[in-house]
């Protein structure tokens, strides 16, 4: 989609006008002019207050023509911040492309770089529909929203924008496919892909691979499956020295049926967003080839299948992952922090000084948190503030949850090997991240984030549709600009 700063006058143009609106306060609409009058009696009447995630239709008869309006609420003045403005886009775009408009025009008063970028993403966002699968009536045409022409935003941040949405939207595309269609080897093909396409290296490693490079931690979850595992690492590297050196590491199970500890059918649907956090690596990856931060990342994943079969890893195993600890299985359906004992145990060897994973890991974050909020967890409590304070920003929930509980650390070393892959119900999301901990080099800055929840909903709102929604790529995103700009 088309989305660009330009300046625009009312009596000027044809297609629908978004209006940004503070809660009771009109200000915005001066801009209409000679309409005002005419569209705050509509509003009026529609009994329209500008709360936040609402939004009013207004049809005027202007001449012969009939121009439409789109009164946005932004919330309490007080209260309102760059999320409220990207809900706000999402909405009129999202209502424009119901209505079956081609082009909108979006008003919001005066607008700096972080509101100008959140605008621009929320257009992007909100109008994003997974609807490949769909079968089209003979006839039919698909008439969607194809341009948005924001007024007095800055056109470099505009790009910006543009760049962190797409992402998400490309991100949000990987996790809707269904495991029929991406598994771990057309998931390794896709990063190829996308590293060629943008200038990005990267190395994919096959089952044979893996194997020799002591990964057996990935190699047991995968090897029950028909198609093997593959493990990923894209790069970007600046021109010039970088000023950091990161790594950013995800989940990628491509589907899990939880193995021989197999999920009940209610469960293991959906399944296929087990990827998620590989998904954000690749979409997190295509988009630093574009903005070019001085900062050198790598994108790292392990993708495999979590299936049952004769060939599948077994509760009572004992595996050794790459940095040479064993692993005792406890349940084979805790086998995402499996495969990230190697991805973590990988990237530390890689000379970075942070590492970030992502993760659908844990059903006992959602019992916390709610379906809508991630757990974050670290090693480092300026470096998980940071990421906190960002998230607050891009709209992306987090919220901290403690890793200095040494009675629920004791509950995964109780076992025959050096950790258990499971420490019980109780503290589930905590036990996990203890886990992964285990995995990361000594001196690195770790921040990890279980995403189970809000990776994947199963309704609509603000601008996220139902399915896949790429959380956590522009908070990412905006750690590495921010690292670039130190």
């Amino acid at each position: 989609m088309k989305v660009e700063a330009r300046e625009f006058k009312v009596e000027e143009v044809k297609e629908p006008i978004a209006i940004f609106l503070f809660e009771d306060d009109r200000e915005n609409l001066n801009f209409l002019g000679s309409l005002r009058g005419q569209v705050e009696k509509m509003l009026s009447a529609e009994d329209f207050k500008g709360k936040e995630e609402t939004l009013a239709k207004v049809s005027l008869l202007v001449g012969d023509d009939v121009r439409v309006f789109y009164a946005v609420g932004l919330g309490k003045k007080e209260k309102a911040g760059e999320d409220s403005y990207r809900i706000a886009s999402a909405l009129a775009s999202k209502r424009a492309n119901k209505d079956k408009f081609k082009t909108l025009h979006i008003y919001a008063g005066s607008l700096d770089y972080r509101l100008s970028k959140a605008i621009t993403e929320g257009a992007i966002l909100g109008s994003y529909r997974f609807d490949k699968y769909k079968t089209k009536k003979e006839g039919e045409k698909d008439q969607k929203l194809e341009e948005v022409y924001i007024h007095g935003a800055d056109s470099r941040t505009v790009e910006v924008g543009k760049v962190f949405a797409q992402a998400q939207n490309f991100t949000r595309d990987l996790v809707n496919e269904p495991g029929n269609v991406i598994n771990p080897i057309s998931l390794a093909d896709i990063a190829q892909r996308v590293a060629q396409e943008y200038g990005l290296e990267c190395k994919v490693y096959d089952e044979k691979e893996i194997q020799e490079m002591g990964m057996q931690a990935l190699w047991s979850v995968g090897k029950g499956s028909a198609t093997p595992p593959r493990f990923v690492h894209m790069v970007y590297r600046p021109q010039g020295e970088p000023k950091e050196k990161i790594a950013i590491v995800g989940k990628g199970l491509t589907f899990d049926s939880g193995g021989l500890n197999i999920k009940t059918g209610d469960y293991m649907r959906t399944m296929k967003m087990d990827k998620s956090g590989a998904c954000a690596v690749i979409g997190i990856m295509k988009a630093l080839a574009q903005l070019k931060p001085q900062v050198e990342v790598h994108g790292i994943f392990g993708a495999a299948e979590n299936m049952p079969s004769g060939t599948a890893y077994r509760p009572d195993d004992i595996i050794r992952a790459m940095n040479g600890k064993t692993i005792e299985i406890d349940n084979t359906d805790a086998e995402g922090r499996v495969t990230l004992a190697d991805a973590l145990s990988y990237a530390s060897k890689l000379g970075v000084s942070r590492i970030i994973d992502m993760a659908t890991l844990t059903g006992a974050c959602m019992v916390a948190l709610g379906e809508y909020t991630a757990g974050l967890f670290t090693n480092d409590d300026e470096f998980g503030e940071e990421i906190l304070s960002l998230s607050k920003l891009t709209g992306e929930g987090m919220w901290k949850l403690p890793m200095d509980d040494k009675r629920l650390r004791e509950k995964i070393k109780k076992g025959e090997g050096d950790v258990l892959n499971s420490g019980g119900r109780y503290g589930g999301a905590i036990t996990a991240a203890m886990f992964l901990e285990e995995f990361v080099g000594e001196g690195i800055k770790w921040v990890h984030l279980d995403i189970a929840g809000p990776a994947h909903l199963r309704e609509e709102f603000s601008y996220y549709s139902k399915g896949g929604t790429g959380f956590g790529v522009r908070t990412c995103l905006e750690y590495i600009l921010k690292l670039s700009e130190r």
